[in-house]
């Protein structure tokens, strides 16, 4: 409980001690008529619980805000202090304080929900190492991680959190990554090895070249998207912000109304109608719905937040809710975008000796095909001679006296080599050795583990419809597409092909359109979509600046989660409009016909204040 927090249950605590004395002195000690007297009693527990809400009120009549919640309950309040000395009128101080009283307990719970809230994104978002560990000619400097430059060395020690992106250069040791992606498994790094900003060091001390200045790492772009998170607001907020500048004017009319038209219509009564006046603004109060309502899309935010998912803005939450068709890139989302051998066919060779003769062959090249067979044999091999290079085709080379050539079918044409048809989907490398055909090697791009079940799981959660992309050849897409039951694919697609596609899919779509693709060649299509979904975006500047949602690891079940807060998120907000709304109007009719009390007035007002509160806590709160 912060500082403020203890100050505001202070304030409650003592004011509700001196209302109870006063309540007690009223009863025992004070006679009958004095009216004063009983004011006095009351004016002390009042004070000490409603003077901050008075000073408010009267700052917002000062700077022309006249209709806020302060203002309301200052006039209830004041009001009720003197309702009892108008003809006929009956006593209403204690009533005149325990509005107050409960007015500041509903505020109480409000700020504790909002802490509870800022906490949950400060958890995530406690990223901002205070300081670097930056290594000069003249040793360690310790200094702001703003003022460190790019390529520039610093020194992150066990237990601390990584203040830059950068390299690792020196020193092996792993990261917890929990707070970037929301997964509890520590990462290993060594030299070499890519490093993001906000991560903390394990038990090995690291020598990191900066790649990035601080207002361009991965921490400080993280930190912005969710700082401007809230003036990205929904359209159930924005509806709510307008509703509120014309509901509070009208009710303030409505009751002075009740107060003076209604006795003057009616030849008097003037005390009865203003003490249902006063109920009436107390109950009219609009603070459950303007509270409750951000605060649910706050706690949704948060808790997508703790399991690795930085949503922009509440608009968003509110697009993912009405999400009926997700489109997927293929590569380095629903795949790993990383090519392997994944079968090896002979024809008259061993496929052990088939594959170490294509290694030795590759050994040279940096192509993506020529490093996977490289990486599916990791053994020695004999150095390859007399290379030739047929562009667009292959190589040939000369390997322990034989002559090897690997490559497309139209390389084995060239040769005179009948290649042999291969049913596997992939990239296929044929191999002939002296001539003759010796097989072929099927290279394709593995299909994630996480990617499955996973259009099973988003129509669970209320998609219709999910569509893939790639860039990749039909046949490969055909395959990934069964193996993942989507419903529709696109092959050899282009960037400019991609956006086109989504453009007719969203022009299809009953509901909002999601599409998830990796946030660095997908740019223009994350963009495009009702909702741009980043996947595996640690560290990719593309992916932060250019999509609603960022998926902070490679797990593409995490949208799965992304439409889960969602739903539970908006749920909760219609719950918490509806529910208030229905309450405020029912004991708004029942005040104005006085058949309620001031004290009816103020367990409607607050009751519903601090129940709206409680259940924008749920938002957020998922299973997975």
């Amino acid at each position: 409980m912060s500082r403020k927090q203890k100050r505001k249950l202070t304030q409650i605590l003592v004011a509700a001690g001196l209302l109870a004395v006063a309540w007690l002195c009223e009863r025992l000690v004070v006679p009958e008529g004095a009216m004063l007297l009983r004011l006095a009693l009351y004016l002390g527990p009042y004070g000490v619980v409603g003077w901050d809400v008075l000073k408010k009120a009267g700052l917002g009549l000062v700077r022309g805000r006249l209709f806020d919640e302060a203002f309301l309950m200052a006039v209830a309040t004041l009001g009720a202090l003197s309702v009892g000395f108008l003809p006929e009128g009956e006593p209403a101080f204690a009533e005149a304080v325990f509005v107050m009283l409960f007015y500041q307990v509903g505020e109480w719970f409000q700020s504790l929900a909002l802490g509870r809230s800022r906490r949950s994104i400060a958890s995530l978002m406690a990223l901002r190492p205070d300081v670097a560990h930056w290594q000069t000619p003249e040793g360690l400097r310790d200094v702001d991680p703003e003022e460190v430059p790019v390529d520039a060395l610093v020194v992150v020690r066990p237990g601390e959190r990584l203040p830059l992106d950068g390299l690792v250069i020196e020193g092996e040791s792993t990261l917890d990554t929990v707070a970037l992606t929301g997964e509890s498994e520590p990462r290993p790094v060594g030299p070499g090895s890519a490093v993001a900003s906000g991560c903390v060091n394990g038990a090995g001390l690291l020598t990191v070249r900066v790649s990035a200045p601080y207002e361009a790492s991965t921490v400080a772009r993280i930190l912005d998207l969710v700082e401007n998170a809230a003036t990205n607001k929904s359209r159930s907020e924005a509806f709510l912000t307008r509703f509120a500048r014309w509901y509070t004017p009208s009710v303030v009319g409505a009751a002075l109304v009740l107060a003076v038209a209604l006795p003057l219509l009616t030849g008097g009564g003037w005390a009865t109608w203003l003490a249902r006046a006063l109920s009436f603004l107390v109950v009219s109060c609009p603070c459950a719905l303007v509270i409750s309502v951000p605060l649910a899309f706050f706690g949704g935010i948060g808790g997508a937040g703790r399991r690795g998912i930085l949503i922009k803005g509440s608009q968003y939450v509110e697009a993912l809710c009405r999400a009926k068709t997700v489109v997927f890139d293929k590569t380095g989302t629903l795949t790993e975008g990383v090519f392997e051998v994944t079968a090896v066919h002979p024809s008259r060779w061993g496929a052990e000796e088939l594959l170490r003769l294509a290694a030795a062959a590759e050994r040279s090249s940096t192509h993506p095909v020529a490093r996977s067979l490289c990486r599916a044999w990791p053994g020695e091999t004999h150095e390859a001679h007399e290379v030739r290079e047929a562009p667009g085709m292959g190589l040939c080379a000369v390997i322990e006296g034989k002559t090897v050539c690997i490559g497309n079918e139209a390389l084995m044409a060239s040769l005179g080599v009948e290649a042999r048809p291969c049913h596997h989907a992939g990239t296929i490398i044929h191999v002939a050795i002296e001539g003759e055909y010796a097989g072929h090697i099927v290279i394709s791009d593995r299909i994630k583990e996480a990617s499955h079940g996973l259009t099973e799981a988003l129509k669970a959660r209320g998609v219709r419809r999910t569509v893939m992309l790639t860039g990749d050849r039909a046949a490969v897409a055909q395959e990934v597409a069964a193996a993942l039951g989507v419903d529709e694919w696109h092959a050899e697609m282009l960037p400019a092909d991609k956006v086109a596609r989504v453009e007719a899919v969203i022009a299809q779509s009953e509901g909002d359109v999601v599409f998830v693709g990796d946030g660095i060649n997908d740019a223009p299509v994350l963009m495009r979509a009702d909702v741009g979904v980043a996947m595996g975006a640690l560290g990719a500047d593309a992916a932060i600046e250019a999509a609603d949602v960022v998926l902070m690891d490679d797990d593409p079940r995490k949208l799965v989660t992304a439409l889960a807060v969602a739903r539970k998120t908006m749920r909760v907000v219609r719950e918490n409009v509806f529910g208030a709304l229905g309450v405020k109007i029912a004991v708004l009719g029942l005040s104005a016909l006085g058949l309620t009390g001031m004290w009816l007035a103020v367990f409607a007002d607050v009751g519903v204040l601090i129940l709206a509160i409680l259940n924008a806590l749920r938002a957020g709160r998922v299973k997975g």
